[in-house]
């Protein structure tokens, strides 16, 4: 086995109105994310389940966590790999489904990153370097559901 990562948090919920969860309209689903000296994250439920759509939402964040993941892979490759990015930028689209009893679950995930590479960079190489780092996301490897990639890559004029 490899190195071991140990990741901790704290979960504070917020949304106590005063009655607690006295039913299911008495409170909200706010909550506050912390993580040592990093600022605060306000969640909440998606708002078709009572959330607050000013809050970021479970689903939003497992969305963002994929595309960063890649993201940060996808620049690690290039710099070690010779391609010179200078411009990243993705549109992540997540699909969820209800299930009859009440649950959901991801059926798919779509990257859309928009790259700018350096003058004289090779583009199929710098796309080639999205399946490399789709290999090796940690988030990407770790979820049940398809992760897709469809990278747009630009030359920056020289």
């Amino acid at each position: 086995m490899g190195r071991q990562h140990h990741y901790e948090l704290s979960l504070v919920w917020t949304g106590n109105l005063g009655t607690g969860t006295s039913g299911s309209k008495a409170y909200t689903r706010d909550h506050l994310i912390r993580g040592g000296t990093k600022p605060e994250l306000a969640g909440s439920s998606d708002p078709a389940f009572r959330g607050d759509p000013a809050r970021y939402n479970p689903e939003d964040l497992l969305v963002a966590s994929l595309a960063a993941c890649h993201m940060l892979w996808y620049l690690h490759l290039c710099a070690v790999g010779g391609v010179v990015v200078t411009r990243y930028e993705d549109e992540p689209e997540g699909t969820m489904v209800e299930d009859p009893d009440g649950g959901g679950h991801f059926t798919r995930l779509l990257l859309k990153p928009r790259v700018t590479v350096a003058p004289g960079a090779d583009p199929d190489r710098a796309r080639t370097l999205h399946h490399e780092a789709h290999e090796k996301c940690f988030i990407a490897r770790s979820v049940n559901f398809p992760v897709e990639c469809e990278p747009v890559i630009k030359v920056a004029e020289g």
